[in-house]
């Protein structure tokens, strides 16, 4: 996921049909020792800029390799490579949203690379290998840049309160008392003053939203969550879960947490925390571009714990992936420009350079390149701290259809249209609808 906005979700529907159709094949390489490497990615400006100074890099260090690049904004390329897929026209090597490298490979998308990951990416030198293994052990990605969730906080509005800022010791029932002093009515009364009007609130404790800012995390830190480790399986139906949920009823219910129809009212999720509207918010390493552009006085620290003392924190490994039907040349190709850019020292410091996500191999995201106070947030270190207890949020082929599920229920839930029970109860079977109509006709 990038740092545009909310997962954007596209184009699974109806893909694997045509993928049956298309038989997703790429054109063969020509022959002799010269190869001519097709590469798509979604970019910016910025974005953009920065890899092609890295590919003429590679380029320049792979003499037999010439790369041809397609690229467009988020939401723009992954429209194409859903069509690029289905008619066989598709990059050789392409970055994946972290969210939909399973759904490619589910589908028959992908080039199976567990093989070339054992025999060249050292687990010890770079971060989130195993993001890309699904639960038989299989590797389909290698991360091109780690998103991970953390806790943002405004400095300027906890020194303002008189509230100590979080800390790793912090639970989530810390973060709500915290909350609770930190949401404030037209007055100027908290949460916790008997006078505090909920219909006037102007300032709220924490908010949070979507996936990987969202109701998931605090479900996977009070030990419940949303599927099972095969990834087909729903378990929303659990006391975990409604100790979880109950956390945030009871937080949207005293206004310490803005529900979906006062974030709408900011027009977009974000402009709460950005606005100084919020004083907490989860989000991920991207997020920094944007505080800093703001010119927010922010840091961030871990998630909190859950009740059990465990602690979760949300990742997308955004990843290179190989098209399953390129010709044996292109995916040795593919695999040097892959091996590249996850261990080559000043490919890593170029990409970091860009603030997209925190570089994979581990000596450069350790560096004080990376780690340097020049620029907010102070604890950058937090974000590789929190890869120790972070995971992915159960994005398998059918996320887009069971995050949807999921979160109109959730939305009726924080409307106080319906209960916690009713909505657990209702939630499980329709999530195992989505996964068993997929699922079952893959056996």
């Amino acid at each position: 996921m990038k740092k545009r906005g909310l997962f954007t979700t596209i184009g699974f529907l109806g893909l694997s049909a045509a993928l049956v159709l298309s038989g997703c094949s790429s054109k063969p390489a020509a022959s002799g020792d010269q190869v001519e490497l097709f590469l798509g990615y979604d970019s910016d400006p910025p974005t953009k800029k920065k890899m092609e100074e890295i590919i003429a890099k590679f380029e320049a260090s792979h003499t037999n390799i010439k790369i041809k690049t397609e690229t467009a904004p988020y939401d723009d390329f992954y429209k194409k490579l859903t069509t690029q897929i289905a008619t066989g026209t598709a990059p050789d090597v392409w970055q994946s949203d972290g969210t939909k490298v399973f759904g490619y490979a589910e589908r028959g998308a992908l080039r199976d690379i567990t093989d070339f990951v054992n025999k060249e990416i050292s687990k010890d030198d770079v971060y989130g290998i195993d993001f890309g293994k699904d639960s038989s052990g299989k590797y389909w990605a290698v991360p091109q840049g780690i998103q991970v969730g953390v806790l943002y906080y405004n400095k300027d509005l906890f020194d303002k309160a008189g509230v100590p800022y979080p800390t790793a010791d912090w639970t989530w029932d810390d973060l709500k008392a915290a909350a609770a002093k930190l949401t404030l009515d037209a007055n100027g009364k908290n949460a916790d003053d008997p006078a505090f009007d909920k219909k006037a609130v102007k300032q709220y404790g924490f908010t949070f939203f979507g996936s990987s800012r969202g109701a998931f995390n605090i479900l996977k830190a009070y030990g419940g969550g949303v599927l099972d480790p095969s990834m087909s399986k729903s378990i929303i139906n659990s006391p975990e879960n409604k100790k979880a949920l109950e956390w945030m009823v009871d937080g949207m219910k005293r206004k310490l947490f803005p529900n979906p129809s006062e974030l709408k009212a900011f027009q977009s999720n974000f402009k709460v925390f950005l606005s100084g509207a919020a004083a907490m918010q989860i989000d991920i390493y991207a997020a920094t571009t944007s505080m800093n552009d703001a010119g927010l006085n922010y840091d961030v620290a871990p998630l909190p714990k859950g009740p059990d003392g465990k602690r979760f924190a949300p990742v997308i490994a955004n990843s290179w992936v190989i098209n399953k039907k390129a010709d044996d040349a292109k995916v040795k190709a593919a695999e040097e420009w892959i091996k590249f850019w996850a261990t080559n020292d000043e490919a890593q410091k170029e990409w970091a350079q860009v603030g997209e996500a925190v570089p994979v191999k581990k000596s450069v995201a350790n560096s004080d390149m990376f780690l340097t106070k020049a620029t907010k947030p102070d604890s950058k270190k937090v974000f590789l701290d929190s890869l120790e207890f972070a995971g992915t949020i159960d994005a398998n082929a059918v996320f887009a259809e069971w995050y949807k599920v999921f979160s109109d229920n959730l939305t009726d839930l924080f409307m106080e249209k319906t209960d916690v029970d009713t909505f657990m109860s209702k939630t499980d079977p329709e999530l195992q609808k989505v996964l068993d109509d997929f699922y079952k006709k893959q056996k």
